[in-house]
């Protein structure tokens, strides 16, 4: 018999505060956290993917944080599969299974489900793909694959290198191996929470946000996975943050237009995110600054 786990999903935008909220309603509710976050997988890229730390986790065990290196793999089938392996756990202990993050194809495919090719990753494919200019490998997707350049933006140069990855390894365009969503998943009772900031605000905890990160020491940390030996054309140092600080270390930016261009993208990025909340059903949409008690009192009633 398939086992039912009761699950809270905490989405928002980039800097919304979900981290926040799930540590403090993990701490009333006796729950576990599990990352949605595809790029807080990777040990290392702490200040860039405002990780949060020991401290800030209050003793609550965090799940899919610091379980793979910048060089290994990590993919949306792996989260799905990770996840409900975890929440099967969390609610055989007694627990309540939080999952909190912003990649809204990882949330997207844990609840919907979609065929993913397959088609395991070929590194001779991939550092072939990764050496030629985004622009470049946008322009062939686009010949084979228009219907997947709408979905994918002409900057996300990891997801572009993957679909021409599919594509020859297998022949098709990964759009058509996403068409047909799969209905195998067990039964899961899901509560999902929103949090939103009106757009002056959260641009300005963006903005505050990356500041921070310059101030930690996200610089010293790019250097520090580059000196261990990290190729940065790795698809990890992707995520934002790290692909900017590379291109300052490389001279290509000074430190002010490498700040301005990752608060821009930061930006942009927030933009997307809410493109994708936006296909989510029944999500309950809390305002911040959010009392957890009006939070709690949601939850209980539902």
């Amino acid at each position: 018999m398939a086992v039912v786990t009761k699950t809270l999903i905490i989405l928002g935008q980039t800097a919304v505060g979900k981290s926040k909220l799930a540590i403090t309603l993990a701490k009333e509710i006796n729950a576990e956290i599990i990352s949605a976050d595809s790029m807080q997988v990777y040990r290392g890229l702490d200040i860039g993917t405002a990780k949060p730390t020991i401290e800030e986790r209050l003793g609550i065990p965090h799940h899919l944080i610091d379980i793979r290196n910048p060089d290994e793999e990590w993919t949306v089938s792996d989260f799905v599969a990770g996840t409900r392996k975890l929440t099967d756990q969390i609610t055989k202990a007694g627990k309540t299974p939080i999952i909190v993050g912003g990649t809204g194809l990882y949330l997207w495919t844990l609840l919907e489900g979609y065929s993913f090719p397959v088609a395991p990753a070929d590194k001779e494919i991939r550092e072939r793909l990764e050496q030629l200019p985004t622009p470049t490998l946008y322009a062939q997707l686009s010949t084979i694959d228009p219907e997947a350049c709408k979905k994918i933006h002409a900057n996300d140069k990891k997801r572009i290198v993957r679909a021409l990855e599919v594509y020859e390894l297998t022949g098709k365009p990964i759009s058509q191996t996403q068409k047909t969503r799969t209905k195998s998943h067990e039964p899961r009772a899901t509560t999902l929470i929103g949090l939103t900031l009106p757009r002056d605000q959260l641009y300005q905890r963006i903005n505050q946000r990356v500041d921070q990160m310059i101030q930690k020491g996200l610089i010293y940390e790019v250097k520090g996975l580059l000196v261990n030996g990290y190729s940065k054309n790795l698809l990890a140092f992707q995520a934002l943050g790290y692909k900017e600080a590379i291109e300052h270390l490389e001279n290509s930016w000074n430190k002010e237009k490498m700040i301005e261009e990752l608060k821009k993208r930061t930006r942009n990025f927030a933009r997307r995110q809410m493109t994708w909340f936006k296909r989510f059903k029944n999500v309950q949409w809390f305002n911040q600054p959010v009392d957890t008690n009006t939070v709690l009192s949601y939850i209980k009633n539902i």
